[in-house]
């Protein structure tokens, strides 16, 4: 197959590129997702990819969700951020656009560009964990994206890693993993240290302009690459917390690599280190078998997009 058109969804953006076999990108727009009805995403995500198909000849689409998708890779079921409850996106998709096009949840995708193109090239068998405000995942086993029996498989933030007197997560449990091990738990604790301890916090306190509420991700990040204390703390904790998930999902699945990838993983080797230190510490019989590479994504913001066309090349 020639080129196909890949499409990241998201809750603020849609995104949407000419890609090719290699996964390279040829041609690339963007525009801001509406989010009053599902309609209006609908037009939305058409309107961009004609203007590509326009100017480039493409032979399908692929379009990576923020949620659940069916197993047949056309209905949207649920999306957390988006006005979209059983959503037949692919098959409307398919007759506007005048392509075949697929849906698949956009950690999904990411997985698979990064196992195809990009930190676990050459590897079959992959968990890639986005870690932003949340944590996602996609698993790659034997070489085959691992969807499960409804299409939901990998919602790995969702695992329940503290059983009494968890924190409250987003989805009405308690104790999930993305609750300890994510961006927004480690915003959480740096305000919550800057708060109690405001002069162990001096610098993420004077990179926030004083305010404890105001202290981001990248305020954490800078500071930590400086050498402050308080927030290298915060992110040796934040690392014990995904290190430990990790280990469990390696007792499970035995994968050869795994990819760290979201907007935490920008912090590079600050956070894959002790990342791989707490993972290895906790691993099932250690030092009697062979350990999995942990390894930052290559692809960044791009790998949604690649995944999704790449996914679309495949028999349905």
């Amino acid at each position: 197959m020639g080129l196909v058109i890949g499409v990241d969804i998201g809750g603020t953006k849609v995104a949407a590129a000419v890609v090719d076999e290699n996964g390279a990108m040829i041609e690339k727009m963007r525009v801001d997702t509406p989010g009053q009805t599902a309609g209006s995403v609908n037009d939305a995500i058409a309107e961009l990819v004609w203007k590509l198909r326009e100017r480039h000849e493409v032979e399908a689409v692929g379009m990576g969700a923020p949620g659940f998708v069916s197993a047949d890779r056309s209905t949207v079921l649920f999306t957390p951020n988006l006005p979209w409850r059983e959503e037949p996106l692919g098959a409307e998709m398919t007759e506007r656009l005048k392509l075949p096009t697929i849906v698949e949840n956009d950690a999904n995708c990411a997985a698979w560009a990064e196992t195809r193109f990009g930190a676990a090239q050459g590897s079959d068998d992959v968990v890639l964990l986005t870690i932003g405000t949340g944590i996602g995942g996609g698993i790659v086993l034997g070489g085959q994206l691992l969807r499960g029996g409804f299409g939901i498989a990998a919602e790995i933030g969702h695992m329940n890693v503290v059983i009494e007197g968890g924190l409250r997560c987003g989805c009405g449990n308690k104790g999930c993993w993305e609750q300890y091990g994510s961006g927004s738990a480690l915003i959480r604790d740096a305000r919550d240290f800057a708060r109690h301890s405001p002069s162990m916090a001096l610098r993420m306190l004077e990179l926030a302009g004083g305010d404890p509420d105001k202290i981001t991700g990248p305020e954490v990040t800078q500071a930590a690459q400086e050498g402050d204390a308080a927030a290298l703390e915060l992110y040796r904790v934040l690392a014990g917390s995904i290190g430990y998930g990790m280990a469990d999902l390696a007792a499970v699945l035995d994968p050869s690599v795994f990819v760290i990838g979201g907007g935490v993983a920008d912090a590079g080797e600050l956070l894959r280190e002790p990342v791989e230190k707490a993972f290895l510490e906790r691993l099932t019989g250690r030092g009697r078998r062979p350990l999995p590479k942990v390894v930052i994504a290559q692809l960044g913001g791009e790998a949604g997009i690649v995944g999704a066309a790449d996914l679309a090349r495949l028999p349905s």
